[in-house]
């Protein structure tokens, strides 16, 4: 079976948890009120594309290329980033639910999470170097051995960065979220 080429299309209420969307390359594409959860969007390339609404739910997205590629107000619970080609990677999420994903030992300098929920998401080993994170909740999120130098946590909630274990040179924290830096000793701040 051969890959098919989409440019400039818009993909409107699909269901791809049943139907597998089409192997192919998509490039200045837009997703909206798409239907990805439990399904197989393994092996595709998007470049330029946009996905707004969509609900990717436990997708499995290994090998996939997420090239300049922005998701809005979209549900991505318990993806697993690291299994993607991490080739020509850029990503931004705007309003998403991340809860329970994983970034694992990904390099992604400067990338940008806005208003997101990320509940359990685990960032162990990941470089994040001038990421940004404006009204972010971590709460129960994973930094281990993580590299957050010049970092923008200013506006975000319930993270816990132990900073013995994790990178934080010149990392941005209002003073109201230093208790994120201090939860491990289990300090009473009043």
């Amino acid at each position: 079976m051969t890959a098919s080429f989409w440019l400039d299309q818009e993909f409107t209420k699909q269901d791809y948890s049943q139907n597998k969307l089409p192997k192919g390359d998509y490039e200045n594409c837009r997703f909206v009120d798409c239907l990805f959860s439990k399904g197989l969007l393994d092996n595709q390339n998007f470049v330029e594309c946009t996905f707004e609404g969509c609900d990717f739910t436990n997708a499995n997205i290994a090998h996939t290329i997420f090239n300049d590629v922005t998701f809005e107000d979209c549900k991505m619970v318990g993806l697993q980033f690291e299994t993607c080609n991490q080739l020509l990677l850029s990503l931004k999420f705007i309003r998403c639910n991340l809860s329970v994903a994983s970034f694992i030992g990904m390099n992604l300098p400067g990338i940008q999470f806005h208003d997101c929920k990320l509940h359990q998401t685990d960032y162990t080993d990941a470089h994040l170097k001038q990421a940004k994170f404006p009204n972010c909740d971590f709460e129960n999120a994973i930094f281990e051995n993580t590299h957050l130098e010049l970092a923008d946590f200013t506006s975000a909630i319930n993270f816990n960065i132990d900073p013995s274990i994790n990178q934080v040179k010149k990392t941005h924290f209002s003073k109201g979220g230093l208790i994120g830096l201090l939860k491990k000793y289990d300090i009473v701040v009043t």
